[in-house]
């Protein structure tokens, strides 16, 4: 079903288009600096086969591509169905290796996930001339998540929530759990993977809150993180969360991703003010002998006045009260 057998470098220059790539900087340098990267990428292990036009339906999505194809419709590929009808063609190629032992399939996408569920759409309404551009390449599984988090890392329509999964699976597939190996490996900070593997690792009854996973953003689990490694804040968060559900679902009420996080964090941060205040216990005489706080994060705060009188064993009795409540 082949079209053309042309090289991958006068592929990628060919008819660029603004909805198909991050064009922050003029095209050209953008394909220069693409095709650099690429070829950098495994140290020459990398070996660009062909490109071709093939059947959509006889290529599968790689099981460890960054995309999350429940996501995928006609809204969220507008852009895309719009860029290639305009071009009647799709104009950038998505990279697949070729397969073997699988009579269903001739290909796996490791980087065009996208563009695929567009050009299949495109055949299901009124457009069945459509095909699906590849650069067919032989890679090895780790080189093609390198590939693949190249070629779509300045992309602005992949979500935190995508890569972090991404990212985390990779982690232990590729890299035995090492951030730092793996930081090293895809050119990229390690505080940054970290951040971004925070992303991935909020426990499910956080994310369940959020209406939409793709709310989830670096920003949003820079804010609920640290509060998750905590029992009570975590049970703080986890009953306004279920009284979000309920809002929503109920009432119809519905909050940003932002909105979501901030309601998360103010329901510790609340509890933790009213929990904090001291309350003043004294002795049988009535005179101030202790202090006492209770933070949200657990613990016994206590402070001993001076001067109350009382006995050690009056104030030992007033300790162990607390502790035992």
């Amino acid at each position: 079903m082949a079209k053309g057998n042309r090289g991958f470098g006068s592929s990628l220059t060919e008819g660029l288009d603004d909805s198909e790539l991050d064009v922050s900087a003029p095209a050209e340098s953008i394909m220069a600096s693409r095709s650099q990267t690429l070829a950098r990428l495994a140290s020459g292990k990398v070996v660009t086969d062909r490109t071709e036009w093939v059947d959509p339906a006889r290529c599968r999505p790689w099981r460890l591509h960054n995309r999350d194809i429940d996501h995928l419709n006609e809204e969220t590929c507008r852009d895309l169905i719009d860029a290639f009808l305009s071009a009647k063609k799709q104009r950038i190629p998505a990279i697949v290796r070729k397969l073997h032992e699988d009579p269903e399939y001739d290909y796996e996408i490791i980087a065009g996930v996208r563009r695929w569920w567009t050009v299949q759409w495109l055949r299901e309404h009124h457009h069945p001339e459509y095909e699906y551009l590849v650069t067919i390449q032989h890679v090895s599984d780790e080189e093609a998540f390198r590939v693949s988090d190249i070629e779509n890392r300045s992309r602005k329509d992949i979500s935190d929530w995508e890569r972090a999964n991404e990212y985390l699976r990779a982690l232990g597939e590729f890299y035995d759990g090492s951030q730092s190996e793996m930081a090293e490996h895809l050119k990229i900070s390690r505080s940054w993977l970290t951040r971004l593997l925070d992303v991935a690792r909020l426990p499910s009854e956080i994310v369940n809150v959020f209406p939409d996973t793709h709310d989830i953003t670096v920003r949003v689990a820079r804010d609920l993180k640290p509060l998750t490694g905590d029992q009570r804040a975590l049970g703080l968060m986890v009953a306004e969360g279920k009284a979000i559900i309920a809002e929503r679902e109920d009432l119809g009420v519905k909050l940003t991703g932002p909105e979501v996080a901030k309601r998360l964090v103010k329901a510790t941060v609340a509890t933790s003010k009213k929990s904090a205040q001291e309350e003043l216990i004294k002795t049988r005489k009535g005179k101030p002998m202790l202090r006492y706080s209770r933070p949200a994060r657990g613990g016994l705060n206590l402070k001993v006045l001076p001067r109350s009188g009382a006995t050690a064993d009056e104030v030992l009795e007033a300790i162990r009260g607390l502790l035992d409540a």
